[in-house]
């Protein structure tokens, strides 16, 4: 069926206003990405302007003061392994709440929700003394560990939803064939949540790729730094060198932003089926 005259003009419309809207999120990368190859006096005399000349030594600089490849690879294992083990976990848990539908699991799964809501200021200084009393201090393992007290809670509660759109008879089939509940989960279930475990993956790789707040609380070591840490040393108390910090900031963010382009659709797939079918 052909669109009436006022269904096309009102088509035109929204597609301009999400372009506009588009074009609006952009001009943030924009300032980033043309600022990152100015000279410093460039720079402050007109950030909108396109550069006079490419600066690609401030690459160079910045990738060097950051001593950028550890800080890299920092970021790396603390993303990867923090996923894995809260991804996981938080499966388990969540399969257990829901197949398990017990008093107590009912208010364990109440708790998870009521940790979402807690502001992480207000417990910065306890977490400080527990960690240092732990001797998780100024360690990788120890920063994994704050990580996962604190993304396990939002990634069971995108579980549990999803748990429920799981068919029950598909788990009790696999049981008359002599599965256990182990093999149940890990062959049956596990499989099945795959929309789930991508969504959780992304959502929490961009929060701990990005995270500066915790690591500058747990590691102190230079060797130990995250981008985000090595990118704030060009920002002191009296001085700010933007034409090194906007290089070291599009190296860091470049690889989020090629990882989540590449993962969003699961995004979007998780969570409303999610959503919708929990």
């Amino acid at each position: 069926m052909d669109m009436t005259k006022n269904e096309r003009t009102g088509r035109i419309v929204t597609e301009v206003i999400m372009i506009l809207i588009a074009l609006l999120f952009l001009v943030p990368f924009y300032f980033l990405f043309v600022n990152s190859v100015k000279s410093i006096g460039d720079l402050y005399t007109n950030a909108a302007s396109l550069p006079k000349s490419l600066e690609w030594g401030n690459y160079a600089r910045a990738f060097e003061i950051t001593k950028f490849p550890t800080a890299f690879l920092n970021s790396f294992i603390i993303t990867i392994i923090s996923n894995v083990v809260i991804v996981l976990i938080s499966a388990m848990a969540a399969y257990r709440m829901v197949r398990t539908d017990s008093r107590f699991n009912r208010l364990l799964f109440v708790v998870f929700v009521a940790a979402m809501v807690v502001p992480f200021q207000s417990i910065m200084i306890p977490l400080v003394k527990v960690t240092s009393t732990l001797g998780l201090m100024n360690s990788i393992p120890g920063l994994i560990i704050c990580y996962l007290g604190f993304g396990v809670p939002i990634s069971v509660f995108l579980f549990h939803g999803f748990v429920k759109s799981i068919p029950l008879e598909i788990e009790e089939a696999a049981t008359v064939d002599g599965s256990n509940v182990y093999g149940v989960f890990y062959r049956v279930v596990l499989p099945l949540l795959k929309p789930m475990l991508v969504t959780v993956f992304i959502l929490n790789t961009l929060w701990i790729w990005n995270d500066y707040l915790l690591p500058s609380l747990i590691l102190q070591a230079p060797e130990l730094r995250t981008i985000p840490i090595a990118t704030f040393n060009f920002f002191g108390q009296y001085t700010k060198q933007w034409d090194l910090a906007l290089p070291a900031l599009v190296m860091g963010i470049l690889p989020v932003i090629v990882f989540f382009l590449s993962m969003q659709k699961y995004i979007i797939e998780g969570i409303t089926q999610g959503a919708v079918k929990g």
